[in-house]
């Protein structure tokens, strides 16, 4: 317990106190609390017995020293107890004070600018945190994976739906009759007529026609049309 609380010693904390807080805070501490700060009261005169003042993410901590120090005295107020904080800096250290929502007033003088500073910080961050809680984001992220579901379910029937209006619309009918005649969509070699070509040439125009389906200048009806006819005269 000692060694997790060193940190607090950066701002002319009395060790000696520390340690006897922190040999306290072990049966004090609730469950999931934390320490954030803990600020010792430094008098001008020697005190050996000075006050603090803990803070955690659930509560303020005053601790009182009492019979020399052989006992102590713990007041706690929640942070749902607390309606504001205040700092004054005087001469020889701060007063870190707070109210609470019975109007009552709290004070602790002589404790370091510093470490009044810390507290005051710490103090109101909790505060704000009670005001404007944090927004959980699983949820947040769960309904942004489910509308992406959905957009694609919408999709797919889209794309379903296209596919069978575009079968629909095409008529029931040869390929004869849907498409103009080879000789005139294309020229033929020579003006020549099919039956009159060799099957070099005929190979040479079904070639051609695949080149122009390739570019897209065709459709894939027109070419299986043109290569029927040739492949009859082969």
């Amino acid at each position: 317990m000692k060694e997790q609380f060193k940190k607090f010693l950066n701002e002319e904390q009395d060790p000696k106190a520390i340690e006897k807080i922190t040999s306290k805070l072990n049966d004090l501490l609730m469950k999931n609390e934390e320490i954030g700060y803990i600020a010792v009261q430094k008098k001008p005169a020697i005190t050996v017995f000075p006050d603090s003042i803990i803070l955690t993410n659930k509560r303020i901590i005053i601790c009182k020293p009492k019979n020399l120090g052989l006992s102590m005295d713990f007041t706690d107020y929640t942070w749902d107890d607390i309606a504001s904080t205040f700092v004054k800096e005087n001469i020889l250290g701060s007063e870190f004070s707070f109210g609470t929502t019975t109007d009552l007033t709290i004070s602790i003088d002589y404790i370091p600018k510093t470490q009044a500073r810390k507290i005051y910080t710490y103090a109101k961050e909790q505060l704000d945190l009670i005001k404007n809680p944090v927004v959980a984001e699983t949820p947040i992220v769960e309904t942004a994976q489910a509308v992406e579901e959905d957009d694609d379910l919408e999709i797919e029937e889209v794309e379903t739906e296209e596919v069978t209006n575009y079968a629909e619309i095409l008529p029931a009918t040869t390929p004869y009759e849907t498409y103009e005649p080879i000789q005139q969509t294309q020229p033929s070699t020579g003006d020549r007529k099919l039956s009159e070509l060799s099957k070099e040439e005929l190979f040479d125009k079904l070639q051609n026609y695949k080149k122009l389906l390739d570019n897209g200048l065709i459709m894939q009806g027109e070419y299986d049309a043109y290569k029927k006819e040739i492949l009859s005269y082969m």
